[in-house]
């Protein structure tokens, strides 16, 4: 059962004090070894074929080494002392999600709407997006608001949680590395096209199982929250797979369902106009609220997922008992 308590307690340690400034977080160290990574390769390949086959290197590498120091590190201090093997893996798991953070962010946002301060709230709004926001209004500063939280429920908690009971916190962090690769240079454009493909590909295969996940939970979430639950399994079913992403479109179309608000639209990109499928139906403007709305889901989603981990391990624990008494 220290494999449910471990996650339990990562959860609830990234749930009271997130990821404090005054502490070095891993992810910074992972995306210094991807510039430098990309440096190395830049300077010595040209080429669109060779930069295709250096591309491996970055999941190999990054990932690689990241499940490889976390594992050694545990090791070794687990030779000290057990408990101290532990309480660093608490720690780690808790640094590979964000479920403070996600839910900081978005009521900042929330905050700067109902006091009606639109350039601080287009400005939050710009910190963790990355099209632009200068001249949005209200209801599109609610949309990017609340696809961004919806999308990071995979990503920020769901897949790292995921891993984590699979793999412990080795796996967890290697495949926080994994993300943070389709976040530096998993881009589909000129600079990374082929230099960025097997990261960008690798995320999407990493978050496949559990975005459906997520999907189901959120559905679940709705019912559960007094929300549109029958409208959330009809978006995911209709809408999920018109996202380019072939998972981000399972949480927003969820949450879209939901709170029966329309996902989607017209994106600026660095001045490009960029169009991406809808995701709902708009039933009703979207308001501020909608951002605390989203983020009750993301919290009931988590909190649900925390205990699907506990009774896998249980049950793990149980057939395991039930073998050697037979």
């Amino acid at each position: 059962m220290a494999g449910a308590w471990i996650i339990i307690l990562a959860y609830i340690l990234d749930r009271c004090i997130g990821d404090p400034r005054w502490i070095p977080h891993p992810v910074i160290g992972m995306g210094k070894g991807i510039s430098a990574l990309e440096r190395v390769i830049r300077a010595r390949v040209n080429t669109d074929a060779s930069l295709k086959k250096a591309g491996v290197l970055f999941p190999f590498l990054i990932a690689g080494g990241s499940f490889a120091v976390t594992w050694g590190i545990l090791l070794l201090l687990g030779m000290i002392h057990p408990i101290l093997a532990i309480a660093a893996e608490i720690i780690l798991i808790a640094t590979t999600i964000a479920s403070k953070g996600l839910r900081d962010a978005g009521m900042e946002v929330y905050r700067h709407l109902k006091q009606q301060d639109w350039p601080a709230a287009r400005h939050s709004l710009g910190m963790i997006v990355g099209r632009d926001t200068a001249h949005l209004d209200e209801p599109e500063v609610v949309r990017g608001t609340v696809e961004t939280v919806a999308e990071n429920i995979v990503d920020a908690i769901v897949s790292p949680l995921f891993y984590a009971l699979i793999g412990g916190a080795p796996l967890a962090m290697a495949y926080r590395a994994v993300n943070t690769l389709d976040s530096m240079v998993g881009y589909k454009n000129d600079k990374y096209l082929h230099l960025g493909w097997a990261s960008a590909r690798l995320d999407d295969w990493a978050n496949w199982i559990p975005a459906r996940i997520t999907a189901a939970l959120l559905v679940l979430g709705a019912w559960v929250l007094k929300m549109d639950a029958r409208g959330a399994a009809r978006m995911v079913a209709r809408d999920a797979r018109l996202h380019p992403s072939p998972n981000s479109g399972f949480p927003e179309s969820a949450v879209a369902g939901a709170l029966g608000i329309r996902l989607g639209g017209h994106n600026v990109y660095h001045g490009v106009s960029s169009f991406r499928a809808y995701m709902g139906e708009a039933a009703r403007p979207m308001g501020a609220e909608d951002i605390v709305q989203t983020t009750r889901l993301m919290f009931w989603s988590a909190g649900a997922f925390v205990v699907f981990c506990f009774l896998v391990t249980l049950g793990v624990w149980l057939a395991g008992g039930a073998l050697l008494w037979q």
